[in-house]
């Protein structure tokens, strides 16, 4: 299949083999979308041209350039580039007078330290309630899991997307559609770990908000209402703060940005696309003025925003965290209007028809215009991924194949009219590369569903680890690929005690859904097999002996998800559902100290040891 100059490819193959041409009228839409003129035939050239060379090679150059080096000091360089030149983004200005370049200097491939045989356990943080919680699991909790799992020998702890929601009319419940993928979810903080936290007004709050944990679904508006009335009333009585003051300082432009989002969206409510035209992007002079007008509001925001920061930097203390990366954002959110001229608005991200979805996917996300990124040398995803990196650990990044192409919508348009769009994959790794050897963290590439062939070898080769599960794979563990991370379930699919009870199937009819029971009886004689235990086994034992099994897989890192762990039977998000069914909000169905101290949890733990 070929691209055209704007990335969209001429149309796709199904998984029934068959070919589906993109139309004249789908290309004409995706054009438009991206800012072509009607005449049009290539994207704008105008952008700073991007250089991509590996650390060490020295590149032939085509005249004498100044390097000006991202640590602030310059060189000289004729001839062919220093090969010594350190990872990172240069700018290569040409001595002629020619236009500058970016530079980028990679590794190559992604952080993979030598000794990485190890596993971790997945939680959904807001399901992880304890006595003191507010409603929902938060950091406080994380830290818990994370020390509980780290005494035990874990590596690493994996955590469900904590991007930050859209906070103004409802909460959002789903983890992936965020209204900003850069920065975090308030509602994870541990109020009574904020300073001044002590006082009577915010612990009439807390007595009122442990409430909320009684419920067996994670109530999210409930406990923004209770989180924000103890931050605003600890924003009024606090006095300065010279550690704040210094990190929103260093955060610059991209933190003010949001905050002014926060304040806007307070103001004006949600949907910016509908707000007074002076305040619809974040430029313009109405929106400073609105800024300054309510300085005290976007410092708020900015705040709130420290708070989660230092919080999110305790709750990696025990154990790194590899964290999540949701493919795209809510497009009435902040990343939407932040970023609005990189998107192509009007446009949503989905998936072709298949045989499981006849009518394809629309997952509602606008997407980056592959010119417009590249035309700001990918700053906006190097930031995000180092935000999501941490402090080490890992990023696991969902629906990693969007480094390639992404299934475009056109705007007003039907799964059935869409079209792969292309992005420049290879620069894209070369900069996730970056972000990754210099916080240390290893990248987990969500690569399952519908790979495009080659794509693996090229994420393999960019050192970045692929996803095996065994509710998929036909080789047992032990043939698993080293360079992946092995699990049996994702949050998207079945638990072991679903599969093994049949209880999975009944959750599916309750939401509405009908289940898919051949496929389900596949996944209860592929235990059947793994474990060595017949039909009828305790459900314990087969969920003990399906992670000892995977635990002998030579990946890199094996997963085992709490849920497995405590042998629920309702998975966390069940696809294709929304009203019908609570997901993201089914809380344990106990407290967080009793789960770990639940000896099943406990036994697969020592079950995943490697």
């Amino acid at each position: 299949m070929a691209a055209d100059p704007w990335g969209i490819d001429d149309g796709y193959w199904d998984v029934s083999g068959q070919w589906h041409t993109t139309s004249p009228e789908t290309v004409a839409a995706l054009r438009g979308a991206m800012g072509a003129d009607d005449a049009a035939d290539m994207p704008p050239s105008d952008a700073p041209a991007v250089w991509v060379v590996h650390a060490g090679r020295a590149e032939p150059l085509l005249g004498p350039c100044e390097l000006a080096l991202e640590d602030g000091s310059d060189l000289r360089a004729e001839g062919e580039l220093p090969p010594d030149l350190p990872i990172g983004y240069h700018e290569l200005r040409p001595l002629d007078g020619g236009p500058a370049t970016r530079l980028v200097v990679t590794p190559g491939r992604c952080h993979l330290p030598s000794e990485s045989r190890t596993w971790l356990l997945t939680v959904q943080v807001p399901s992880c309630r304890s006595a003191g919680s507010w409603g929902i699991g938060d950091l406080a909790d994380l830290r818990s899991v994370g020390a509980w799992a780290a005494q035990r020998g874990a590596g690493m702890l994996g955590v469900s997307p904590m991007h930050a929601p859209r906070l103004v009319d409802r909460v959002e419940a789903s983890p992936y559609f965020p209204s900003s993928r850069r920065w975090f979810n308030p509602l994870l903080l541990r109020i009574e770990e904020l300073p001044g936290a002590g006082d009577a007004a915010v612990e009439a709050l807390g007595a009122e908000a442990r409430r909320l944990n009684a419920a067996p679904v994670v109530d999210r508006d409930a406990v923004w209402a209770l989180k924000r009335r103890s931050l605003e009333h600890l924003w009024t009585t606090l006095g300065p703060d010279l550690r704040f003051e210094r990190w929103r300082e260093q955060m610059g432009s991209e933190l003010e940005t949001y905050a002014r989002f926060c304040a806007l969206a307070e103001h004006h409510g949600s949907g910016w696309s509908d707000w007074p035209p002076q305040h619809r992007h974040p430029s313009g002079a109405g929106v400073a003025a609105f800024a300054a007008d309510r300085a005290d509001r976007v410092a708020f925001w900015a705040w709130v925003q420290f708070l989660v920061d230092e919080q999110l930097r305790r709750a990696e203390e025990p154990l790194a965290l590899l964290t999540d990366l949701a493919v795209g954002v809510d497009p009435d959110g902040a990343d939407a209007w932040c970023l609005q001229d990189l998107l192509a608005h009007g446009v949503r991200v989905g998936a072709p028809p298949d045989e499981f979805n006849p009518a394809g996917q629309d997952w509602g996300l606008p997407p980056f215009v592959p010119h417009a990124l590249r035309g700001v040398a990918y700053e906006p995803v190097a930031s995000l991924w180092r935000a999501a990196m941490g402090h080490g650990g890992g990023l696991r990044i969902d629906h990693v194949m969007g480094l390639f192409r992404l299934f475009w919508l056109p705007p007003g348009g039907s799964p059935t009219e869409g079209a792969y769009v292309r992005y420049p994959a290879d620069e894209l790794l070369a900069v996730l590369a970056i972000e990754s050897v210099r916080s240390r963290a290893v990248v987990v590439g969500e690569d399952l569903g519908t790979v495009e062939e080659g794509v693996r070898d090229r994420l393999h080769a960019a050192g970045v680890l692929s996803y095996r599960l065994v509710w998929f794979e036909e080789a047992a563990p032990e043939h698993y690929p080293g360079q992946a991370l092995g699990a049996v379930t994702t949050h998207d699919l079945p638990t072991i005690a679903g599969v093994w009870s049949g209880d999975d199937a009944a959750d599916q009819r309750a939401a509405g859904v009908e289940p898919d029971e051949a496929a389900l009886g596949r996944l209860r004689d592929k235990l059947v097999a793994l474990t060595g235990l017949e039909v009828g086994a305790p459900v314990e034992e087969v969920i003990v002996a399906a992670h000892r099994r995977l635990s002998a897989a030579p990946c890199a890192l094996v997963a085992g998800t709490l849920e497995d762990a405590l042998a629920l039977r309702r998975r966390p998000n069940l696809p294709g559902t929304t009203d019908e069914r609570p997901n993201w909000s089914l809380g344990l169905p106990m407290a967080l100290e009793d789960v770990l101290d639940h000896p099943l949890v406990a036994r697969v733990a020592s079950a995943l040891q490697r």
